[in-house]
């Protein structure tokens, strides 16, 4: 296999860059051209995409985002949409792609692989929920950048004997919260996995205050029932049975545009290394993540359309030692 492509989709996730960095130069490296294409799989339809050389992806690792571009394409969901991509990359004399992102990326990946096409994956959300990968690129400095506005809240929040409701992003998935609550200290984590009444929020609340505590933080996963804004809502009207004054605080996407940490610089480069490896091996329909330490290919129809599960004997850890 001498000609390539590489694109990136869904959300942006801190590392992205450094995986694009890794395509490029490991398939020079096995002296194949490599093509980037632009906006994700309404690059492929509209055929935008260009050769990528080892300066085009000089001074990128360090930069949070995706060079190439993201966007939804609701074309691709298509048969005609598939069709056109694939006479596009055909045209070109491409002959493998490899994906860089999370469920609905792979989702899409696997639908090219059932044209024919081969395709490998890369594992890539900061919600971590994508089966096949122990964990993804972007979630640990998407979780840094939680935990250190977590931190900076409860500088505030124990001046004013406050309690903050903290939403971070995750999806339908938990994780995030979960792991922001236990590194950051919170009274409690509610997540979509299993939901609290927020009637039992409060309560937490209230015994925190009545044990002496100067702050309380409740970290809120945006796919839970109850999120920030209703939270919010809640403990307005009951103000009076909490004991602490309340305080929301959405952090939104501020956590997808952080400069990747060590971490994600190396995971990623580690996981896009490996798949480009795979692709011109010809190992092509996997997804490669992060599983038991090693970067390691998951055949697509045991990644696609399955919702890897949450721990949640550390959700009871987190309450433990919330105290």
């Amino acid at each position: 296999m001498k000609r390539i492509a590489v694109l990136t989709s869904g959300g942006d996730a801190p590392g992205m860059n450094a995986a694009i960095r890794a395509v490029v130069r490991t398939g020079l490296a096995y002296g194949c051209t490599v093509f980037g294409v632009k906006h994700g799989y309404r690059g492929l339809i509209e055929d935008d995409m260009r050769e990528m050389g080892a300066r085009d992806v000089g001074g990128i690792i360090q930069m949070g985002g995706t060079v190439l571009g993201s966007a939804r394409c609701p074309e691709f969901k298509t048969d005609e949409g598939r069709q056109t991509a694939l006479a596009n990359l055909r045209n070109r004399g491409i002959e493998g792609l490899i994906v860089i992102g999370g469920n609905g990326s792979q989702s899409g990946a696997y639908e090219l692989t059932k044209l024919g096409f081969p395709v490998v994956g890369v594992a890539s959300t900061i919600d971590n929920d994508l089966f096949g990968s122990d964990i993804t690129i972007g979630v640990d400095t998407a979780l840094n950048i939680s935990l250190e506005a977590i931190d900076r809240l409860k500088v505030t929040a124990s001046s004013h004997r406050r309690a903050f409701v903290v939403e971070v992003m995750g999806r339908d998935s938990g994780y995030l919260a979960l792991m922001a609550a236990l590194a950051g200290g919170a009274e409690a984590a509610v997540i979509p996995e299993r939901e609290i009444p927020p009637e039992q929020i409060a309560q937490t609340l209230r015994e925190a205050y009545d044990r002496g505590k100067t702050n309380g933080i409740i970290v809120v996963a945006e796919g839970a029932t109850y999120n920030a804004e209703r939270l919010g809502q809640f403990f307005k009207d009951h103000q009076d049975t909490l004991g602490f004054e309340l305080r929301v605080t959405i952090l939104g996407h501020v956590q997808r545009g952080g400069t990747p940490g060590a971490f994600d610089r190396i995971l990623a480069t580690r996981l896009a290394a490996k798949a480009t490896k795979c692709l011109y091996e010809g190992e092509h329909g996997v997804l490669i993540g992060w599983l038991k330490g090693a970067a390691m290919p998951t055949p697509y129809p045991e990644v696609v359309g399955k919702h890897k599960p949450l721990d949640l004997e550390l959700l009871k850890l987190a309450d433990v030692l919330a105290q």
